[in-house]
């Protein structure tokens, strides 16, 4: 026995080919099953978005913004016409900001909804799968018939939105808010308290507060730390102030603050929180004001620069704008709140088994197109 000698094997975890969704790869060095290094390789999807902005015309950005983070493009365009708003200073009508948080918000619950049925997919779930995006689909519906578009939208313009609400739009979201509701009960008995998928995820890849701050992690996953944050309450934008809705923070039910499981079921809860926002939204929604008073024909802001950022599904999406007094930016930068979450697991991830590891990378729920830009 004393003559033995082990050594490290480096293991190539993911795709790397670019016509692969999702493309990342983790170069992992093991010692038998456990991660002792972790060097994430990323760029493969990789599109040069910020140099684009260079060249077009503040409009003609919005359907490179809702290419970035794919999952929720409503919510990528609503960041982003802010920033230029806030950077020209005009008032928004009231009923476009009404539409404008029924749509981020429909959105981020069809991304928490992604998130949790390939989550359970990662982890060895196949239903939960095919229930969530079951319920997606109805939201994608009422999508479609608003703008035309299922995935990418260009819907939320800069002064307004594309079209008003159609004809039938409020009583269908109604009727999805109140078929969708119980599902959520339905997702507990599934998966949230299912025995195999807590064992795969409580008091796994914990994530402490001091941590997850270090690593400027934001949105459901610092939540899921502990930290009592979301940019909707404490630095309200939009109407956000308008609505009674709760801070989803994790209490550490099942296993303790910051594992995998907690992230995960942030974000069941969330779900709920933002089917109450969308109905108290379409409660209040204001009638018979134009939705494209505002929207100007030519976008030139005076020189100088803005910093506007939203609470994305996967944390706090920034764009810092400067203006040269043209029509096209002189630069746009986007702060990606996937880069950041996802950069903390060279740090988590160390000590973990291979497939704890696993568990840990599906709980951050990443975007690679808003990763890689």
């Amino acid at each position: 026995m004393p003559d033995l000698k082990t050594e490290e094997m480096v293991v190539q975890m993911g795709p790397q080919h670019p016509a692969t969704h999702g493309v990342l790869r983790l170069e992992i060095t093991t010692d038998g099953e456990i991660v002792r290094k972790i060097n994430p390789h990323i760029g493969y999807l990789h599109r040069c978005f910020e140099k684009h902005c260079e060249e077009l015309n503040y409009h003609q950005i919005i359907p490179f913004v809702d290419r970035c983070d794919y999952l929720a493009a409503m919510n990528n365009e609503h960041g982003y016409v802010m920033a230029v708003e806030k950077l020209l200073d005009i008032e928004i009508p009231e009923r476009v900001e009404y539409i404008r948080v029924i749509m981020s918000e429909l959105n981020r619950i069809a991304s928490h909804l992604v998130a949790l049925g390939t989550y359970g997919l990662d982890i060895g779930a196949i239903t939960p799968f095919l229930f969530t995006f079951r319920d997606r689909e109805k939201i994608l519906d009422l999508f479609e018939m608003t703008s035309g578009a299922r995935l990418l939208y260009n819907y939320i313009w800069i002064g307004g939105v594309a079209f008003d609400l159609p004809n039938g739009f409020v009583e269908k979201c109604f009727e999805f808010i109140d078929y969708f509701l119980p599902k959520l009960k339905e997702y507990d008995d599934l998966l949230s308290y299912n025995k195999i998928f807590i064992k795969r995820t409580a008091e796994v890849a914990i994530i402490p507060p001091a941590v997850a701050i270090e690593w400027g992690i934001t949105g459901p996953n610092l939540r899921a730390s502990g930290v009592d944050w979301d940019l909707r309450r404490d630095e309200p934008y939009s109407i956000y102030d308008k609505f009674e809705w709760d801070v989803i923070v994790a209490d550490g039910r099942v296993g303790v603050l910051g594992d995998s499981w907690s992230r995960y079921y942030v974000r069941v809860l969330e779900m709920e929180q933002s089917a109450s926002i969308v109905k108290q939204a379409l409660e209040g929604l204001p009638s018979d004001e134009n939705v494209k008073s505002a929207v100007p024909k030519k976008v030139r802001p005076k020189e100088g620069s803005v910093f506007f950022r939203s609470e994305n599904p996967r944390g706090e999406l920034g764009y810092y704008i400067i203006s040269d007094g043209s029509d096209i930016p002189y630069r746009l930068k986007m702060r990606s709140p996937a880069f950041c979450n996802l950069s903390a697991i060279s740090d988590v991830g160390e000590g973990l088994l291979i497939s704890d590891l696993v568990s840990l990378l599906g709980s951050i729920d990443i975007v690679l197109g808003e990763i890689d830009r």
